[in-house]
């Protein structure tokens, strides 16, 4: 328990001094790196041929999509002509149709969902030009439009800035040099990073064993950094090559959180910037900022009650393994690594569909039913933290369902950061909502409705539909882990959460988009007696309510014949 508190505590000091840093280059303030950073921003510029020209929402989510569509195009024939390019020391062949579909369209939703084994499906030219790039490229995609769409949501300009000098700025001032560093201190501590061919050595049994090599460590930085997920080996974080130790393990952990934490942190400081008090009055408000402080009392208290319920569903151990004489001391340690056990494989657990990143040090499908449901919920609710931004935009669709809701009830004015809620934000709010559990019980009911979709269910009853949901969850949430005893790499698979990979993130998107837009445009109102406050501790609970509720309503169905019934069938 003790490093768990103090993994939070470091957690906690780290997202405020990178927060303030995304903060400023958000909105073009200086920063100490700007006379090495200008240099090469400028320099990308020029040979790109970068128009800086401010843009609207419609612009930028047009220019997102085309680079976006562009970096698929050329992805996806990297990875059917694999088998003929160079860097290829292990004799890899070209990737099948489907799933190259499924493998561009998961890198480039930063949800990297894996129908494949790294080591044998993807050559190293494919690993670095193809996923280590769109690890970098999605999540700074993510980013920007977080970044765009809290500019409008601050209301200080009439524009959502340039996509393009958003994308080259989080990347050459955030991703580039962090992914540097981790990358280096992952290499001192055993990670591999080289282009050699796989290694054939002899066991002590006097078997021969070949030993996946590569830039591993290239790849664990970003993927971590830019909650991306995935892995370079199919045994993803649980591999030695890609985590040996537990410093390793707290490293790539707090990789996952120091951006989504951050962009709480630079939400409320853009917001709280938005008014015209001095610098002096604008501190007293605190590092946070009013505003930003209910969105991350509900996000951190539902990743606190999450990780509690994770741990202590994993301690509890498996009730039929006691019972047939193995004690269940260390808690229910299948599919988990010795080198972490229970503590760091459930705080893994829990950060990785919380921060949605999608990368594992254990196996989710061995998880207790509780534990399982844990990080199942976590991708439901697709608030808490998330990756790239994500996060916060999917939880200010609730803030604004909020206000509307506490605005009928208690007679007050529906307003938001000084502007009206009205019937075109609501109704984009709604749909924004709406869209995530849509695809996510649409694509399940599918799976079990037809032969393609049964025949990937290895697992019978409860757990079988865990599978299911975990997987169409995971994909909606552009996570990319899953319970891995599900036979995925099938037509019907590789195409379906294909297609809730992609609607699940460009929608949202889009519409996030929208409604900052809308916010932005309108001319905003005087605090009045009738205002209601949304940066009170009685907000924050109404927030919190809000979301239990509406999470409640439409997952708990499904979750009951799930994970709950698995439960009370193992403890019966």
């Amino acid at each position: 328990m003790l490093q768990i508190l103090l993994f939070l505590a470091v957690f906690i000091a780290i997202i405020f001094p990178m927060g303030k840093y995304l903060y400023h280059i958000a909105v073009n303030k200086r920063t100490f790196a700007d006379p090495v950073f200008d240099r090469v921003d400028n320099a990308v510029y020029r040979v790109c041929g970068i128009d800086k020209k401010e843009m609207n929402w419609k612009q930028y989510a047009l220019a997102m999509l085309a680079t976006n569509a562009m970096m698929v195009l050329i992805g996806y024939l990297l990875l059917r002509l694999q088998g003929l390019l160079f860097l290829n020391p292990n004799g890899i062949g070209a990737m099948e149709p489907t799933l190259s579909f499924n493998t561009i369209i998961s890198f480039m939703t930063n949800t990297n969902l894996q129908h494949y084994s790294g080591e044998s499906g993807l050559t190293y030219l494919s690993q670095m030009a193809v996923i280590i790039f769109m690890m970098f490229t999605s999540a700074a995609t993510g980013f920007s439009v977080a970044i765009a769409a809290v500019r409008g949501l601050a209301g200080q300009t009439k524009t959502m800035g340039n996509f393009y000098a958003d994308l080259v700025r989080i990347t050459t001032r955030v991703l580039l040099p962090l992914s540097l560093l981790i990358g280096l201190v992952l290499v001192s501590q055993g990670v591999a990073q080289n282009l050699s061919p796989n290694v054939t050595v002899q066991t002590m049994e006097g078997k021969y064993q070949d030993i996946a090599m590569g830039p591993m460590a290239a790849l664990e930085s970003i993927k971590h950094l830019g909650t991306n997920g995935g892995g370079f080996l199919g045994a993803n974080a649980s591999a030695p090559f890609e985590n040996p130790n537990v410093l390793t393990n707290m490293i790539e952990m707090l990789s996952m959180m120091i951006l989504p934490g951050a962009c709480v942190v630079m939400f409320g400081l853009m917001v709280r910037n938005r008014t015209k008090d001095s610098e002096k009055s604008q501190e007293k408000k605190g590092l946070l900022g009013s505003e930003a402080k209910p969105l991350f009392a509900v996000m951190f208290i539902i990743f606190v009650v999450g990780l509690a319920a994770c741990f202590a569903a994993e301690q509890a151990g498996n009730p039929l393994l006691e019972q047939a004489g193995l004690s269940q001391g260390m808690g229910s340690m299948e599919g988990k690594e010795m080198r972490f056990g229970i503590a760091q494989s459930s705080l893994f657990s829990t950060v990785t569909t919380c921060f949605t990143t999608g990368s594992v040090n254990n196996m989710h499908d061995t998880l207790t039913p509780l534990g399982g449901m844990v990080a199942l919920i976590n991708m439901l609710l697709n608030l808490v933290f998330g990756g790239k931004g994500v996060g916060l935009l999917n939880m200010i669709l609730y803030v604004i369902l909020t206000v509307f809701i506490c605005g009928l009830m208690v007679g007050r004015t529906p307003e938001y950061l000084a502007k009206k809620i009205e019937g075109q934000e609501m109704k984009l709010t709604a749909l924004g909502i709406i869209i995530h559990p849509l695809l996510i019980l649409t694509f399940s009911a599918l799976a079990i409705a037809v032969p393609a979709g049964l025949a990937g269910i290895t697992n019978p009853g409860h757990h079988g539909l865990t599978q299911v949901l975990y997987e169409y969850a995971s994909s909606a949430a552009n996570n990319g882990s899953g319970f891995e005893g599900l036979a995925d790499n099938t037509y019907f698979w590789n195409i379906t959460t294909g297609l809730a990979m992609f609607f699940g993130r460009y929608l949202s998107i889009i519409i996030s988009l929208a409604i900052a837009s809308s916010l932005m445009l309108k001319q905003p109102v005087s605090e009045s007696i009738g205002t209601l406050r949304t940066d009170t501790g009685t907000f924050t609970v109404s927030l919190l309510m809000v979301v239990l509720i509406i999470a409640a309503l439409t997952f708990f169905p499904a979750l009951v014949l799930g994970p709950i019934a698995e439960h009370m069938t193992l403890w019966s």
